[in-house]
């Protein structure tokens, strides 16, 4: 038995030798180069391309059996330029060969293609510069395939690649007749062992470009492929693209994964894809956008959940999904902590030195048209204009053009604020219209973040129905119509004491001394209630009433939103009884509860000026006893001549 052995070893040693010098003998003798045009014509008979291989060939027989193949090109369709369809510098094949010679499978050896090029183009009339290779390919003969013996049952052959090394490839797609184009370049891919059940080690990065979206930027990743029930799957990947880098994992899973993002600026973002960013208030607002979240990939939608989102420094938390059909619609459920919406509204324009308006915000017509967006949010704490809003409830419906904000609650100031909000922006000309209520907001805390005042106090109730069309802002303001009603309850005017400025308009007419003011300066108020229509962004109000603790005032008059200016006359009437009377003389109470005293509140909506007309009130009173008088003189006279 062991002779056996020896003898069969030696002959396997001999056909080894044999191999190895047949392998020697062909290449010394035999240069595939010598090749290059039946290769050509082969290619050209398939094709009816031409192809020209520039650079060597070179075969190698053992321990493998390859070919490395140098420059080489092959032409483009008529009409198609002279650009070549397809290009490389290098391709490099090999086989192992005892494992060829054995049966024991295919293991090839390390593919490598280096600056692979492949233009493809559809001309204007539809053409395309690949379909001719088809067409040519089934118009020539199908060679006869010789039938091969299959592999025996339960025999185990093994495919395997040691690896895959292309680099500087480019694959580029022009389409005149679309005006499209979209280029893949400098894409490179390096691979581990691929057979077996081993996962497979891959490396990939390119850069892309897509016109005329103008889209532009670069992507890499790393993963691994498993092989899973005869096909494959991911494992956890590294991914990075225009300077976002992403984790995802869970990709074995099939169907959800986990998807982190490590910190990224939008604005940078937006930028590297070439997209305008937004000008913010604050220009580091969108600096900082971190993601955490789980992703499922349904037959219906697209979804995320346990999403864990920081923008800047506010927390997202919550899920949204994309549907997978025509309309694409989103869907969000969301709860943020805290969020400064100034940061991220337009700056204030600048006013140059000639005392030029500000530029006015323009309603976002386009990003409106293009939302299809259905949700709700919820924020813990917002600032917005000074005004703090806590526990916020927002619903949220845009599509077609019509963005819906309903419900809207809030906490506001000690009180409460509820609203519906919708634009429409899918004619010519984008609408604005609001449904608001507000009730029990502390008058002082609005007044100081709104209109920087610390001059007034109380309580504020109110509703608002006003709409209004226009490109901005501004035009808006000057088209709203609508109803407003209002009333402020138990409050003071700080600053300015009306009671004091009576009596001493009063003195100074009498030519008498002014009475000492009572320091600090304030007028209190028990109810202000004011009702009206809104017409081209005037409101006009005829039935303003104020109670005061010494007297009730009446009035009209209209507030400009546009010019941001109040103008009011009203008339006041002392009570009978006023509650600081305690320090009238008779003449003064007598003066003050016989009169209507006229009063003209004018200027500046946020700082209006008030100023009573004592002269006026003064004189009227004068020509009423005057009226009295003569009325009086008159009687008498006609009495008297009857007697």
């Amino acid at each position: 038995m062991g002779g056996l052995l020896k003898k069969l070893l030696s002959l396997v040693l001999v056909v080894a030798a044999l191999f190895i010098v047949a392998a020697i003998a062909v290449s010394l003798f035999f240069d595939p180069n010598d090749y290059r045009d039946r290769i050509a014509e082969e290619v050209r008979r398939e094709t009816g391309r031409e192809l020209l291989i520039e650079g060597d060939l070179g075969l190698s027989f053992f321990p493998s059996l390859g070919i490395d193949i140098g420059r080489t090109t092959l032409g483009n369709a008529p009409g198609f330029g002279d650009e070549p369809f397809l290009s490389f510098d290098e391709a490099r094949l090999s086989v192992e060969v005892l494992p060829l010679v054995r049966g024991q499978g295919l293991k090839i050896g390390t593919v490598v293609l280096d600056a692979f090029q492949l233009n493809l183009a559809v001309a204007e009339d539809g053409r395309n510069n690949w379909q001719d290779m088809a067409e040519h390919a089934d118009a020539e003969p199908e060679p006869a395939i010789e039938e091969t013996e299959a592999v025996e049952a339960g025999q185990e052959v093994e495919f395997s690649i040691a690896s895959i090394d292309i680099s500087d490839a480019a694959v580029r797609y022009e389409d005149a007749q679309a005006g499209e184009s979209y280029s893949l370049t400098n894409f490179n891919l390096a691979t581990g062992r691929i057979g077996g059940s081993d996962p497979v080690d891959i490396r990939s990065s390119f850069n892309f470009e897509l016109q005329p979206a103008n889209l532009a930027g670069d992507f890499s990743i790393e993963t691994a492929l498993i092989p899973v029930d005869g096909g494959v799957m991911l494992r956890d990947a590294k991914v990075a693209a225009v300077g976002v880098d992403a984790v995802i994992s869970g990709l074995e899973q099939g169907k959800d994964f986990r998807v982190q993002v490590d910190a990224f600026s939008l604005k940078t973002l937006m930028t590297r894809l070439n997209i305008e960013p937004p000008v913010t208030a604050d220009p580091d607002a969108l600096g900082k956008v971190i993601f955490d979240g789980n992703l499922r990939l349904g037959e219906d939608a697209i979804a995320l959940t346990g999403v864990e989102m920081v923008v800047d420094d506010t927390t997202f938390t919550g899920g949204m999904s994309v549907a997978r059909d025509e309309s694409g619609m989103i869907s969000i459920d969301l709860a943020a902590d805290d969020i400064d919406l100034d940061r991220y509204m337009a700056p204030a324009a600048d006013v140059d030195a000639a005392g030029g308006e500000s530029v006015p915000v323009e309603i976002p017509v386009e990003l409106i048209r293009a939302l299809n967006v259905r949700g709700a949010m919820t924020v813990a704490s917002a600032g917005l204009s000074g005004m703090r809003f806590e526990n916020v409830e927002l619903g949220l419906n845009a599509a077609g053009g019509d963005l819906r904000l309903h419900p809207i609650a809030a906490d506001l100031f000690d009180g409460s604020y509820s609203g519906d909000v919708r634009i429409n922006a899918a004619g010519d000309l984008p609408s604005l219209s609001v449904n608001e209520t507000i009730s029990g907001v502390s008058l002082a805390a609005l007044a100081r973040a709104m209109f920087d005042r610390e001059n007034v106090s109380g309580t504020i109730n109110g509703s608002f129905r006003l709409g209004g069309s226009g490109a901005d802002l501004a035009a808006i303001q000057q088209d709203l119509d609508g109803s407003i009603e209002m009333s402020l309850v138990d409050g003071a005017w700080e600053g300015t004491d009306v009671w004091y400025e009576l009596r001493r308009a009063r003195a100074l007419f009498r030519q008498q001394t002014p009475p000492e003011p009572t320091l600090p300066a304030r007028t209190e108020f028990s109810n202000v209630r004011a009702t009206g229509p809104v017409t081209d962004g005037v409101f006009r109000n005829d039935d303003l009433v104020a109670e005061l603790p010494f007297m009730r005032l009446t009035g009209k008059g209209k507030v400009d939103f546009a010019a941001g200016e109040v103008d009011y006359g009203l008339v006041a009437r002392i009570l009978e009884k006023p509650e600081l009377s305690s320090a009238l003389s008779p003449e003064e109470l007598d003066d003050f509860t016989e009169a209507e005293i006229p009063l003209r509140v004018s200027g500046s909506l946020a700082d209006p000026r008030i100023a009573p007309d004592i002269e006026k009130m003064l004189t009227e009173e004068v020509k009423k006893k005057v009226e009295e008088e003569l009325k009086d003189r008159l009687l008498d006279k006609l009495f008297r001549d009857r007697d």
